[in-house]
């Protein structure tokens, strides 16, 4: 299930507006997880993105407390920006316009309910630029101060180290992040070396399918969930720890 029903007691889907009314301006964050609904080759499904934006938040919802932190996390947004993926069936894209404006005016609702930080925890990177810009006008049209997290960057050492330079989309690390959280979504006999086409020094790729035969990258075959499970860990202490330090110097 994209967006899990069995809330837990930090999900504002699950809260009454009376509990909400004291949740939202208490917490030292209300947390936006951002996915995608986009093709993700032939073994993952097209809500890759979203399901790891789900997993990944609760993980760090619940890590919270340990870091002195409290958190109320939001139903995840699903759709985001992939027109890049359009070329392949099931890709949902909004426009990168629609897609600031939503975001924007999200952090206004949370503005009229009185929360003082907004965290959005991105696991898609077609939102990446959009999303920044939405953080700017939240910040500075509804004063509510926003943290923008691409969880992957937070990661990133740490994957190049066990999969080196080619581990990027539907590839060896989204390959693992699925088989880790979700393993009966995994096309296992579709998992095979992906084929690129084309790797422009300069140019702006058009579609995704200018650049890769099957719809992904890297190698899926060497996908390693175990190995996951603790750069998982270690990278949300360090998005914490980051919160953290951010708030000490408010």
């Amino acid at each position: 299930m994209t967006v899990r029903l069995d809330y837990e007691p930090y999900d504002l889907g699950g809260m009454t507006w009376e509990d909400a009314e004291t949740a939202i301006p208490d917490a030292d964050f209300v947390v936006l997880p951002t996915g995608s609904v986009e093709q993700h080759s032939l073994h993952l499904p097209v809500t890759v993105d979203t399901l790891r934006a789900e997993s990944l938040s609760r993980e760090i919802v619940e890590a919270a407390p340990d870091h002195d932190l409290s958190m109320v996390r939001l139903p995840t947004l699903p759709y985001g920006y992939s027109e890049h993926h359009m070329n392949y069936p099931g890709t949902v894209t909004l426009s990168s316009d629609t897609y600031q404006q939503v975001i924007v005016e999200i952090g206004e609702s949370m503005a009229n309910h009185g929360a003082e930080r907004l965290l959005v925890l991105n696991c898609h990177g077609g939102n990446r630029s959009p999303l920044k810009l939405a953080a700017d006008r939240i910040q500075r049209d509804h004063g509510v101060k926003t943290s923008f997290v691409h969880w992957t960057d937070f990661a990133r050492d740490r994957l190049k180290e066990r999969f080196g330079e080619g581990w990027g989309h539907a590839g060896d690390h989204e390959t693992s992040a699925i088989e880790l959280f979700y393993p009966d979504l995994v096309r296992t006999e579709k998992k095979e070396p992906q084929v690129r086409k084309a790797d422009f020094e300069a140019r702006q790729y058009t579609y995704f399918d200018d650049i890769t035969e099957q719809g992904g990258l890297g190698d899926p075959t060497q996908s390693d969930p175990e190995f996951l499970e603790e750069v998982v860990a270690e990278t949300n202490a360090d998005i914490l720890a980051a919160l953290n330090s951010d708030i000490d110097q408010e």
